[in-house]
Formats: C-alpha cells, sequence, structure tokens
C-alpha cells in the first residue's frame, strides 16, 4: 500500500481518489434489482468529473433509475486536481433521455450552483439526501466514521467505499455486529487503483500509471446481496496444538478464516478479513477485542509482569502463551458457529 502518500493525503484532510469507472461497474452488477425506481445520490465526487455519476447517467434506462443527483466538496475547474481559485460548488440532476439517443447529452443534465461549499454535510446536502433512496461514492477515508452516521440517521440505503480498517472502528462495528451493515464483493486482490495526484510509491507490484494502490479498501453496503448468504466451506479439524487458546478468554484463536474448524463450536477469534466472507446464518458476531470493546468482552487488564515481558500488550487485547511468553494477535473478532 502507498501508506505514505495515504497518509499524506489524510493530513491534508484531501482524500482525492477518484474510483476507476471498471471496479464501479465490477460491484455494482450485483446490485442491480436494487435501483427500478429510485433515485440515486452520488454525493462525494465533482458530478462533471466522477466516473459514479457517468455509471449511473449511461446507465439510468438500464436500471430503471428515477433520478440522478451528484454533489460535491468545493467544485473547482473541470478537471480532476485543479488548484483553481473558483470555489463555486455545484450539484447535477439527470432525469432520463429525452432525444431517443439513450445518451446523457450535456442539454439533458442540469448544472446548478449551490449556496454553499457542498458539504455532504450542509443543510442544502441534506436535503439531497433526504430525497434519496440509495447513495453511490466514495467518501472521505478521513471522514468515513461521520459520513456513515448520517446514512445511518436518515435510514438510507448505500454502497460505499472504505478501507476495511474502518470494521474496527466502534462506531462502524456495532453496527455491523447488528447486520445494519456489511461488505460488499470488493476489489481484486483486496486492493484499488485510484486516479491520483499523489505519486504511487508502493512496494507491491501491480502498479498503474497515473493511479495510487491502496490496499485493504473494500464496500460496504447495507443492501442485501447473494454473498452475505453463503456458506463459508470449512474442511479443518480442531486440535488444541494448532488453535491456541487465549490466556485472557474463553475463546482459540484462528489465524486464517479459510481454517476455522468444521468440529469446534465454541467462540474463535478470527481477523477481521473474516468479515468478507461472514454469513450471519452461519455465524454469530460476539465482540471485537479492540480498545474499549476488547474490554467489554470481559478481557481482564495486563499486569506488570506480562508487560515487562511483551512491551506491546495493550489492554482490550488477546494474548495466549508461547513457551511461557505472551504472544498477542492482530485485531480479533470473537465469532460462534450456529448450530
Amino acid at each position: 500500500m502507498a501508506n505514505k502518500n495515504l497518509n499524506k493525503a489524510k493530513e491534508a484532510k484531501k482524500d482525492e481518489f477518484y474510483t476507476q469507472l471498471e471496479d464501479i461497474n465490477n460491484e455494482l452488477r450485483h446490485y442491480r434489482e436494487h435501483f427500478r425506481g429510485k433515485t440515486v445520490l452520488c454525493n462525494c465526487d465533482d458530478p462533471r468529473v466522477s466516473n459514479f455519476f457517468k455509471y449511473f447517467a449511461y446507465n439510468f434506462e438500464f436500471l430503471g433509475l428515477k433520478k440522478l443527483i451528484a454533489t460535491c466538496y468545493k467544485s473547482q475547474d473541470v478537471n480532476l486536481f485543479s488548484e483553481g481559485t473558483s470555489e463555486q460548488a455545484v450539484y447535477l440532476v439527470y432525469e432520463g433521455d429525452k432525444n431517443g439517443n439513450n445518451i446523457p447529452d450535456d442539454e439533458e443534465i442540469d448544472v446548478l450552483p449551490l449556496k454553499g461549499d457542498g458539504d455532504f454535510r450542509s443543510p442544502e446536502c441534506i436535503e439531497f439526501l433526504k430525497e434519496a433512496d440509495i447513495v453511490v461514492t466514495n467518501p472521505p477515508f478521513s471522514l468515513f466514521r461521520e459520513y456513515v452516521a448520517q446514512l445511518i440517521k436518515y435510514n438510507k440505503k448505500f454502497l460505499i467505499i472504505g478501507h476495511q480498517n474502518a470494521i474496527k472502528y466502534k462506531e462502524i462495528f456495532p453496527l455491523i455486529k447488528e447486520n445494519k451493515l456489511w461488505l460488499g464483493y470488493g476489489f481484486k486482490g483486496g486492493a484499488g487503483h485510484f486516479i491520483s495526484q499523489y505519486e504511487d510509491k508502493a512496494t507491491a507490484g501491480n502498479h498503474k500509471e497515473g493511479m495510487i494502490r491502496v490496499s485493504g479498501v473494500t464496500w460496504f453496503t447495507n443492501m442485501e446481496i447473494k454473498k452475505r448468504h453463503e456458506d463459508i466451506i470449512l474442511y479443518k479439524k480442531y486440535s488444541p496444538e494448532e488453535y491456541p487458546k487465549y490466556a485472557n478468554y474463553d475463546a482459540i484463536d484462528v489465524s486464517k478464516t479459510a481454517e476455522i474448524p468444521c468440529d469446534y463450536f465454541g467462540k474463535m477469534g478470527v481477523p477481521i478479513t473474516f468479515m468478507d466472507k461472514y454469513n450471519p446464518e452461519q455465524f454469530e458476531i460476539i465482540g471485537i477485542a479492540e480498545g474499549d470493546s476488547g474490554k467489554e468482552l470481559g478481557l481482564a487488564p495486563f499486569d506488570r509482569k506480562l508487560k515487562e515481558l511483551n512491551k506491546s500488550l495493550r489492554d482490550g487485547q488477546l494474548f495466549y502463551m508461547v513457551n511461557g511468553y505472551p504472544q498477542k494477535p492482530f485485531t480479533r473478532i470473537i465469532i460462534r458457529r450456529k448450530k
């Protein structure tokens, strides 16, 4: 992952990562039945250059949409990374083909000025949100918590891009646990290539010119999809040697989702990547061992002796003993099989 560039963007509060049309199409093809007769809002991309707007405008009749609205924060000149002085925010409205050529022509798209700066939290943008049935966009990662909270507040269906680390957020995980939010189909290889002004210095392969490769990105949604009801095929047998038990919680550690034992029905700690395969009919989510959420599981604080043995231990984390040494895994979600 291009960590330095992503961190630089976050520090500057600039999340200028524009989504490829190919990635939008690959995900949206699984949700087509949800859009008929619906008003769609794309409120975090410059609507004049947004591939989200382009996707829905060119597929307006195919999807059977009612209306398409797009807004963004302080639209400037009509290019991706303008440093122009104009701060006039605009919104676009498209209500389908009117001249019979099945193409969203310029004269069929209303480009109108916004009174404010186009912030999704502004009163006029909230009015667009109230009008919409479904929100689809790539919101700023730095505002992901607040963005999702607004969608939940106004009871909207949505499909948005975020980083898988958001699963661990105290504002997001309860929504996942309560089946109010889940993961979509995702990006190929767990990484997305975004059109970006930041130079891609990632050490991983599969670079694309003019783009930044960001690993760990995924789609979050609350719209039903087939994937969510597919069982994980379990094949491994449980053994105490292969699945160590935590020293501070009654559960075993499972380091890979594919290695969840087929014959174990107690509590298990699995990596956050498990959420990509999670089927609520097959598993129950009990909690997450992360910070205050870990404390809610009943994990006791570490004593001084343990911390001296492993200075990286933090309260609210699971650990197991290996040859007298406390070993902690990465963040674990606690699950249990449903019989």
